[in-house]
C-alpha cells in the first residue's frame, strides 16, 4: 500500500471543542495529525493543522483540502500556499516544508473569519477517514500549546528563543503566543547616562522586563548628525540587552518630517549595517518607522517594502514592525482606520504593525480600533505613555489600566515611554536619577515609573 499522510479533522466533535486541540485515532500504522484552534475571538479564529508522519519512510509532498461551512472564510495563511474554490481551501507546501521525514511533522496555520470549523477534509486526493476518538489527553486551549521542550524558567530569550509572526500574534520558537513587555529609551543623544549596565540590570532583574526598545532619533540631533556614532550606540545597547536575555527592539525614530521616505536612504544604510552585525542573534526586532504622519498608508507601505528586503538580505527571519498612519495610531488620529492596512498589507512575511497611544489622550475610540484591527493583523504597541500625547502631564491611572487590560487580553506586546529621567510626566525616574546612578528600588521612581514597575513585576 502506498504510504501517504492522513489528516483527520474533527467535524461535530471539533465544533463541540470550539477552541481546543483534538487528537484522532487512526488504524494502527497510519500517519496522524492534529487540528488546533489556537486563538478565537467574536468574529473568527486562528487555526493550525499539523501533519505528522509516523511511518518509516519520508513523505515528499502533501495537499490538504478543507471545506468550510457557509459564512466562514479564510483570508490569510502561513507556512503553506493556499488556493480557494468556492468553500474549499487547498493548502500545499510553502516549498521548504514539502518533505516530512519519517517520525517528523510539519504544520501550517490560517485565520478564519466566522466561527465554522472544517466540515470535511481530503489529503492527497483521498478522503480523510478513520474513527474519530478524542484522546484522554486532549485539552481545550485558547493559545498554541508550547512544545514540551520549552524551558519553564530563564531569561525571556532563553525561554522563547527566535520569534516569528503566526497569524495575528507573535509566537516563540516553540509555537506559544508571546506578549513581550518592557520599556523604551528616550533619545540616545539626550539621555546616554540612563542606559548603563546598572540601569539595565535593574530593568531585567528588578522590573522583570522582556525587552528594551532602543529609540534612535534620526533628526533632532540624532542619526543624521553622526551615522557611525549612533549606529555604534545602538549596537552597544543591543549587546547589553543580549547579555541580560532581553529582546532588543531597534527603533528608527522618525517623527519630523513625518514622511518616512525622506529618510529612505538613511534607513537602508542603518538597517543594512545593524542587521548584518546582529543577524546571528535571536533577540533583535526591527521597528523601521516610528511615527509616520501627514502621509498616506500607500507611501508608508512603499517605504516598508524597500527597507524590509535590506534587513532580509542579512536576517531572513527577523520580525519587522512597520509604523502606521497618523503617528502610528492605525490612522485614527488622521481620520482613517486600520482597514487600509487590512485591505492592503505589506508584502512581506514576519511583519507586525505599530500602534502608539497615550492613556490620558487616547480613549475608548482608540481602544475600539485596536480591538477591531487585532482580529485581522498582528499589532505591537512599540510606544505608549501613561500621560498625555505630549509626553507630559498627570498620570491617568484608570486609562492606563484600561489599556493594560485590553493589551493583556489580546496578547499584544508593549514598550513604555520612557525609561529615562526626563523632566516630563512620562519619565520613569525622577530628574537627576541617571547621573546619580541610583536606579534600584522605588525611591527614584515617578508615579509613572512605579506604575510600570509594578505592572511588569506582576506579569
Amino acid at each position: 500500500m502506498k504510504r501517504r499522510a492522513k489528516l483527520i479533522l474533527a467535524t461535530a466533535f471539533a465544533v463541540a471543542l470550539a477552541s481546543g486541540t483534538a487528537f484522532f485515532a487512526l488504524p494502527a500504522g497510519a500517519e496522524t495529525a492534529t487540528f488546533t484552534v489556537s486563538n478565537s475571538w467574536s468574529n473568527g479564529y486562528q487555526g493550525q493543522v499539523t501533519v505528522t508522519n509516523d511511518t518509516s519512510s519520508a513523505i515528499n509532498t502533501w495537499k490538504v483540502e478543507l471545506t468550510l461551512p457557509a459564512g466562514t472564510t479564510v483570508g490569510q495563511a502561513w507556512n503553506t500556499t493556499m488556493t480557494v474554490s468556492g468553500s474549499t481551501y487547498t493548502f500545499t507546501p510553502a516549498g521548504w516544508n514539502a518533505t516530512i521525514a519519517a517520525g517528523s511533522a510539519t504544520n501550517f496555520g490560517f485565520i478564519a473569519s466566522g466561527s465554522g470549523r472544517p466540515t470535511s477534509c481530503l489529503v492527497n486526493g483521498k478522503s480523510c477517514t478513520g474513527t474519530v476518538s478524542p484522546s484522554p489527553s486532549a485539552s481545550v486551549s485558547s493559545s498554541p500549546s508550547p512544545s514540551t521542550s520549552q524551558p519553564s524558567s530563564g531569561t525571556p530569550v532563553e525561554v522563547n528563543g527566535n520569534l516569528r509572526v503566526c497569524g495575528t500574534k507573535l509566537c516563540n520558537e516553540h509555537g506559544g503566543v508571546v506578549q513581550l513587555k518592557g520599556m523604551s529609551t528616550h533619545g540616545l543623544q539626550w539621555f546616554p547616562s540612563c542606559y548603563t549596565d546598572a540601569s539595565l540590570d535593574v530593568l531585567a532583574n528588578d522590573w522583570n522586563a522582556d525587552l528594551l526598545r532602543i529609540s534612535m532619533y534620526v533628526q533632532e540631533g540624532g542619526y543624521e548628525t553622526n551615522p557611525s556614532g549612533f549606529t555604534a550606540q545602538v549596537n552597544n545597547l543591543v549587546d547589553k540587552a543580549t547579555a541580560r536575555g532581553l529582546y532588543a527592539l531597534v527603533d528608527f525614530h522618525i517623527l519630523t518630517p513625518g514622511d518616512p521616505n525622506y529618510n529612505l536612504d538613511r534607513a537602508k544604510t542603518f538597517f543594512r549595517e545593524v542587521s548584518a552585525r546582529n543577524a546571528a542573534k535571536k533577540n533583535v526586532i526591527y521597528e523601521i518607522a516610528n511615527e509616520p504622519n501627514g502621509v498616506s498608508w500607500a507611501q508608508i507601505k512603499n517605504y516598508a517594502e524597500q527597507v524590509i528586503p535590506v534587513i532580509r538580505a542579512n536576517d531572513p527571519d527577523a520580525v519587522v514592525i512597520v509604523g502606521s498612519r497618523g503617528w502610528s495610531s492605525l490612522g485614527v488620529s488622521e481620520g482613517s482606520s486600520s482597514s487600509e492596512i487590512v485591505s492592503n498589507p505589506v508584502n512581506a512575511s514576519n511583519v507586525m504593525y505599530a500602534f502608539h497611544y497615550y492613556a490620558a489622550s487616547h480613549k475608548d475610540n482608540y481602544r475600539a480600533e485596536v480591538e477591531r484591527a487585532a482580529a485581522s493583523i498582528p499589532l505591537f504597541v512599540t510606544e505608549f505613555g501613561t500621560v498625555t500625547y505630549t509626553g507630559d502631564g498627570a498620570v491617568d491611572v484608570a486609562g492606563s489600566n484600561a489599556w493594560f487590560d485590553l493589551l493583556d487580553r489580546l496578547k499584544i506586546g508593549y514598550a513604555n515611554w520612557t525609561y529615562s529621567d526626563a523632566s516630563e510626566g512620562s519619565a520613569a525616574f525622577k530628574p537627576g536619577t541617571c547621573n546619580a546612578g541610583a536606579f534600584a528600588g522605588t525611591g527614584s521612581l515617578t508615579e509613572s515609573g512605579a506604575l510600570l514597575r509594578n505592572r511588569l513585576r506582576a506579569s
